[in-house]
């Protein structure tokens, strides 16, 4: 899976540097996956999630949440926003 852009996850990071490890072995893990459905990318990570048209996957422990849209025809993730889980929980991504 291509994964478009690093920039949200670069820039999460800066802010919070404690996540890099986390997000970095996210990252190198979903660019490997081959899932061609959200049934199939949810045997490599269980805990991401379906809403609202996006997929939202558990970083860290439950402590951060990246925010995508996948194109599994084309094999393209786009990482939307990422978060930690507080910010989630105020569902302001879903605006935006």
């Amino acid at each position: 899976m291509r994964v478009i852009s690093k920039k949200p996850i670069r820039e999460f990071w800066e802010r919070h540097p404690e996540s890099r490890p986390a997000l970095d072995e996210w990252f190198r893990k979903v660019g490997q996956l081959a899932a061609e459905s959200f049934p199939e990318l949810r045997q490599s990570f269980r805990s991401a999630d379906y809403v609202d048209g996006f997929t939202v996957f558990d970083v860290g422990g439950n402590k951060y949440r990246i925010v995508t849209v996948i194109h599994y025809d084309k094999r393209r993730l786009y990482v939307r926003q990422v978060m930690t889980h507080t910010e989630y929980d105020r569902n302001a991504w879903r605006k935006k």
